[in-house]
C-alpha cells in the first residue's frame, strides 16, 4: 500500500530482489546448457560409426563417394575421418534415390593415421585434409574451469558478503513507510460516525494547506495529536484519510516496528525516522498503536537495560527536545492511553488528545451508509432500522455485519441483501452464528428453556429493565440459549434501580432451572460472572453502597501493572475489603431473593413460556409480554407462501442476558464472554 521511499519499492523488497537474483542467475545457466547440448545433437547429423575394418575394406572396395581427414601434421592423435559411403543393395548394386541420385550414408570413424595410409586414402582422390583451429579451442577448454570458478566464488560468496554487510547495517533504519497521494484513495468522505474527531483532524489539513490563516493571529500547528478510542472505532481509518486529503508527506509506522532484538535498534529507528521526516517538510508522521514503544517507564520487575525505555526516551527528545524542528506533526494511535507515560502526553508533544468513541444512532446510520455503496441493497432494506438495533457496535463490527449480510444472501441465492440477512448478520457478529446441528438431549433443552424463560418473564415483571426482544433456545456463539433485551435508545449512564432490577433478572434463570429440576448445573456460570461484577462495581466504583460510603476503592483500570500493583498494595484496610465482600454479596442475594419472589407468585406463566419454546424455539418479546399480562400464548401466524421474509425488526438489537446489562463503556466493567445457558 505504501512505499518507503520515492524511487518505488522499499529497502526490504529491494535487499530480497538482490538476495535471490544470484540463484536466478545459477539456475538459468544450469538450465541452459542442457538445451545447448540438446540443440547441438540435433543439428549435428546422425553418422555410422565404422571400425577399422570396416573402414578400410570400404575404401579398397571403392565405396567412399567423399571424405574429410582432420590432420595435423604436429599432432600424433587419433585422426577424425568423416564422409559419406555409397548404399548398396544385397546383391551389390549401388541404390538409387527417387531423383535418380546414388544414395548414401554419413559416417565417422577415429583411427590413427600413419603415412602410408594417409598417402594410400589421398591417392584414392576421395579423401582431403582439413587442419582444425586447434589453438582457440585449447585456450577455451583450459580457461573455461577457472572462470566457472571465478564465477561460483563471485556470485555465492562475495555478494553475498556483500550483502550481509548491508543487511547488519540497515537495522537501524527507519521502517516508516511514506504514502503517495496516488495510492491512498481514502478521504474524509469515506470517514462517518465521527464527526467530531474528524473537524479536528481536518483542522490540520486546513493548516498545512494554508498555515498563514492561522499564523497570523498567532496560532502554532499543533506538534502532536493523540487518537485515543476503542478497538475498531476508525482511529487508523482517520489517518488514512489525512494522508489522502493532504498535500504534505505522510509517513506510516506501528509502535512494535520500532522493537528489535538488538539493543539500540528502536532508538536508531526513531532518530533515522525523523531524519527522513526533516527532508520532507512539512510532513504527517502516523504511529500506530503507540502503547507498544510508549508505556510508562519504570513498571518493570529487576534490572538490566529496557531496549523499550530507550526507544521512549529517544522519541521524547525528538518531538520536542533542543533540535526541534517546525514542519513535523505526529499522529499516534492507542486504545490504552492509561498506560502511556506522562512525558509523552504533555502539550509540546501531543498538545491534542481526540477521543473517538463509539458512534450514536446517526453515527452507525452514516457508517452503515458508507459501507453499503458496494453492497446490493433490497428497496425494502431499512438501515435505519439496523442503526437503531445495533448500539454499542463499532465501526468496524458494522462493516463486518454488511460483508456478512451480504455473504449470507450469495448463499441463499439472491439477487440483493434484505433485512432478514442483516438482522440474521447483527446477530452473528456480536453473538456468534447459530448452532441448529448441535446435539442436545431432550433433558438439555428443557432445562435451557425453563433457564431462559426465568430470565424473560422478571425481565418483563420489573419495571427498570430494558424492553425484552427476544428469547431463544437456539445456541448461538458459545451460549445455549438467550434472552435478549433492547434498550429504547442509546444508553450512556446507568441508575442504581436499573442495576438492581438487571441482577435479579439475571439471577431469575438459575431460580426457574432449579425449580424444574429441583437442581443447578453450571449453565448460570455466565450469570453469576455478569451479577458479580455489576454488584462489584457499584460497591467499589459507582458509591452505590449506603454500607461503604461513597468512595472509590482499588483502581478502575481494568488492566494493572505488575510492578506498580505491588509497589503500591491495597489502598483499603482488610476491614473494608470484608465489608466490599459482604456488600456484593447482599446485592447478589437481594437480587437473587426479588427475582424468585416473581418466580413464585407467577409460576404458571413461567412454565407456559417455557412450554412454548420448547415447540417454537424463539419468541418474539410482546408474546412474552402476551403470557405475562393475560396468561396466553399467541402464536406468529405463519408468513404467506411465495413471499420474502417480513422485512424490518423492532426497534433496536437485542442484547442477551450474559452481555446485556453494562455496556463496554463503563469503566471496570468490559463486555462478559457468553455462557452456556
Amino acid at each position: 500500500m505504501a512505499n518507503e521511499n520515492k524511487s518505488g519499492d522499499g529497502g526490504k523488497n529491494n535487499d530480497f530482489k538482490a538476495s535471490v537474483r544470484p540463484w536466478i542467475i545459477w539456475l538459468a545457466i544450469l538450465g541452459f546448457v542442457p538445451i545447448l547440448i540438446m540443440l547441438r545433437d540435433r543439428a549435428e547429423p546422425r553418422r555410422l560409426n565404422l571400425t577399422y575394418t570396416e573402414f578400410i575394406g570400404h575404401v579398397e572396395a571403392d565405396r567412399i563417394l567423399s571424405g574429410e581427414i582432420a590432420y595435423n601434421p604436429q599432432s600424433s592423435d587419433l585422426r577424425l575421418i568423416t564422409g559419406r559411403l555409397k548404399k548398396t543393395t544385397k546383391d551389390g548394386k549401388p541404390q538409387m534415390t527417387a531423383t535418380g541420385e546414388e544414395a548414401s550414408d554419413l559416417f565417422k570413424i577415429k583411427i590413427p593415421l600413419t603415412p602410408n595410409l594417409l598417402e594410400k586414402l589421398l591417392a584414392t582422390g576421395k579423401f582431403e585434409t582439413v587442419e582444425p583451429n586447434t589453438l582457440l579451442m585449447s585456450i577455451v577448454f583450459t580457461l573455461l574451469p577457472f572462470l566457472l570458478i571465478g564465477l561460483f566464488i563471485y556470485f555465492f560468496f562475495i555478494r553475498q558478503i556483500k550483502m550481509a554487510g548491508k543487511g547488519a547495517l540497515s537495522f537501524g533504519k527507519s521502517k516508516a513507510k511514506m504514502l503517495n497521494k496516488d495510492q491512498n484513495k481514502i478521504t474524509f468522505k469515506d470517514v462517518a460516525g465521527v464527526e467530531e474527531a474528524k473537524e479536528e483532524v481536518s483542522e490540520l489539513v486546513e493548516f498545512l494547506k494554508d498555515p498563514k490563516k492561522f499564523q497570523k493571529l498567532g496560532g502554532r500547528i499543533p506538534k502532536g495529536i493523540l487518537m485515543v478510542g476503542a478497538p475498531g472505532t476508525g482511529k487508523t481509518l482517520l489517518a488514512k484519510a489525512i494522508a489522502g486529503e493532504a498535500d504534505a508527506s505522510f509517513f506510516s509506522i506501528s509502535g512494535s516496528d520500532f522493537v528489535e532484538m538488538f539493543v539500540g535498534v528502536g532508538a536508531s529507528r526513531v532518530r533515522d525516522m525523523f531524519e527522513q521526516a526533516r527532508k520532507n517538510t512539512p510532513c504527517l508522521i502516523f504511529i500506530d498503536e503507540i502503547d507498544a514503544v510508549g508505556r510508562i517507564r519504570g513498571h518493570g520487575l529487576g534490572g538490566g537495560n529496557d531496549e523499550r525505555e530507550q526507544t521512549l526516551n529517544a522519541l521524547l527528545v525528538e518531538m520536542d527536545g533542543f533540535d526541534t524542528q517546525e514542519g513535523i506533526i505526529i499522529i499516534a494511535a492507542t486504545n490504552r492511553a492509561d498506560v502511556l507515560d506522562p512525558a509523552l502526553l504533555r502539550p509540546g508533544r501531543f498538545d491534542r488528545q481526540i477521543v473517538v468513541n463509539l458512534p450514536d444512532v446517526r453515527g452507525r446510520e452514516a457508517i452503515l451508509k458508507v459501507h453499503a455503496r458496494n453492497v446490493k441493497l433490497e428497496p425494502l432494506a431499512d438501515l435505519s432500522v439496523i442503526a437503531r438495533g445495533t448500539p454499542g457496535y463499532s465501526g468496524a463490527e458494522l462493516a463486518n455485519l454488511l460483508n456478512e449480510a451480504a455473504l449470507l444472501a450469495a448463499r441463499r441465492n439472491k439477487r440483493a441483501v434484505g433485512m432478514s440477512e442483516l438482522e440474521e448478520a447483527r446477530d452473528k457478529v456480536r453473538w456468534g452464528r447459530e448452532r441448529r446441528t448441535l446435539a442436545m438431549t431432550d433433558e438439555d433443552k428443557k432445562r435451557t428453556a425453563w433457564h431462559e424463560a426465568g430470565h424473560a418473564l422478571v425481565n418483563v415483571l420489573l419495571k427498570h429493565t430494558h424492553p425484552l426482544h427476544k428469547v431463544t433456545i437456539i445456541p448461538r456463539g458459545q451460549s445455549l440459549g438467550s434472552t435478549m433485551s433492547l434498550p429504547k435508545d442509546d444508553v450512556w449512564n446507568h441508575q442504581k434501580k436499573e442495576m438492581l432490577d438487571m441482577i435479579a433478572m439475571t439471577m431469575a434463570g438459575r431460580i426457574a432451572e432449579e425449580i424444574f429440576s429441583g437442581d443447578i448445573s453450571t449453565g448460570a456460570s455466565g450469570d453469576l460472572s455478569q451479577a458479580t461484577k455489576m454488584a462489584r462495581a457499584m460497591v467499589t466504583q459507582f458509591g452505590m453502597s449506603d454500607r461503604v460510603g461513597m468512595v472509590q476503592y482499588g483502581d478502575s483500570s481494568e488492566y494493572m501493572f505488575l510492578g506498580r500493583e505491588m509497589a503500591r498494595g491495597k489502598d483499603y484496610s482488610e476491614q473494608t475489603a470484608q465489608d466490599i465482600d459482604a456488600e456484593v454479596k447482599q446485592l447478589i442475594q437481594s437480587g437473587y431473593q426479588r427475582a424468585k419472589d416473581l418466580i413464585e407468585a407467577h409460576r404458571d406463566k413461567l412454565e407456559l413460556i417455557a412450554k412454548s419454546l420448547l415447540e417454537y424455539e424463539t419468541l418474539d418479546g410482546t408474546q412474552v409480554e402476551d403470557i405475562v399480562r393475560t396468561g396466553k400464548f399467541t402464536p406468529t401466524p405463519p408468513p404467506p407462501l411465495n413471499m420474502e421474509p417480513p422485512m424490518g425488526a423492532p426497534a433496536g438489537t437485542p442484547l442477551p442476558e450474559i452481555a446485556k446489562p453494562i455496556p463496554p463503556t463503563l469503566p471496570g466493567l468490559g463486555t462478559p464472554a457468553p455462557a452456556a445457558a
